[in-house]
């Protein structure tokens, strides 16, 4: 049994990690200041006797003893990392360095969760882990994109000067249960436009293209790393290659709804990538992994998810 500490583990992903490493027997302390986590992400694993919750902000040190640490905290829509960027920034910079002092300090095992935002708006298609991105630096959301860049950065020079143990799982567009409500991404806004009968925004075109990820895939990729041998530190891509326009996947939600939706086209926000999509190469051949939930599959249980929650909102204001 490993005791694991999971930053943002009340978060979309973070409470799906929480879950699977309880699943398979580890100690887990999930970690989370509650900004875009929420308490009714892990409210079923409360009652688990090796789960332990803890409420705090990674930009402050945190001094626990833990084998390993996934360092998941940090606000990953641009609604949301937007509200207070200078935050943002230091919820990436910051945290890095405070959990990577933590895991000096105990001898831990470490993985970040960047993310394809690296890569910025992409020159190269598919985007492989060697690829340096091309990335406004001064932009609206260079909060997110530069802050994740420099923990990677913090994670190699941790790794070159003192020998720490780390993993960086680059992590591209991943959808599912427990996803915001009101986060602004593309699948959520979507799904739940199209439940409440509203029209679905789509910014530009609808002709840029995203790869979607169901989370259990994404989890199971990210567990696959951090039990990598030492050597092998990344950064690893772990994404679905399968893409898809934005167009494409309003007319499959709206289809898998039965919603009588129509699209309304918007500007495209400044520094929106136009194409995103892994080229998984070394996670196939490091991990032996490839996404194997398709998109309607995943669709349908999302789907499922947040007309529950539409549902629930509509009888309350009743």
């Amino acid at each position: 049994m490993a005791r694991v500490l999971v930053t943002g583990g009340a978060g979309f992903l973070g409470s799906h990690l929480c879950e699977r490493l309880l699943d398979r027997g580890d100690d887990v302390l999930c970690v989370d200041n509650y900004f875009t986590g929420r308490r009714a992400n892990i409210a079923h694993l409360i009652g688990n006797p090796y789960f332990e919750v803890m409420r705090h902000d990674v930009t402050f040190p945190l001094y626990v003893e833990v084998d390993q640490i996934y360092n998941l905290a940090c606000p990953a829509s641009p609604v949301h990392y937007q509200f207070d960027p200078v935050q943002t920034t230091k919820t990436s910079v910051h945290g890095a360095i405070n959990m990577l002092g933590l895991a000096k300090r105990v001898k831990a095992k470490i993985l970040q969760a960047s993310t394809s935002e690296v890569y910025g708006d992409p020159e190269i298609h598919p985007q492989p882990e060697s690829y340096w991105g091309r990335v406004n630096p001064i932009g609206i959301r260079s909060c997110y994109d530069e802050g994740k860049r420099c923990a990677e950065t913090l994670f190699f020079d941790y790794w070159r000067q003192h020998g720490l143990r780390i993993k960086v799982v680059r992590i591209f567009n991943t959808y599912g249960p427990r996803m915001h409500p009101n986060d602004g991404r593309v699948v959520s806004n979507f799904i739940v436009q199209a439940l409440r009968g509203e029209d679905i925004t789509i910014y530009g075109d609808g002709h840029q293209t995203r790869s979607f990820c169901y989370v259990d895939d994404l989890i199971e990729g990210m567990i696959q790393t951090m039990d990598t041998p030492d050597d092998f530190t990344g950064p690893i891509n772990i994404g679905n290659p399968n893409e898809f326009t934005i167009r494409e996947l309003a007319e499959r939600v709206i289809a898998l709804t039965g919603s009588r939706s129509l699209l309304d086209f918007k500007p495209l926000p400044a520094d929106d990538p136009r194409q995103r999509r892994p080229d998984i190469s070394l996670a196939r051949t490091v991990l032996d992994w490839m996404p194997r939930v398709q998109l309607n599959e995943g669709l349908h249980k999302t789907i499922a998810y947040f007309r529950r929650l539409v549902n629930t909102a509509a009888e309350a204001a009743e």
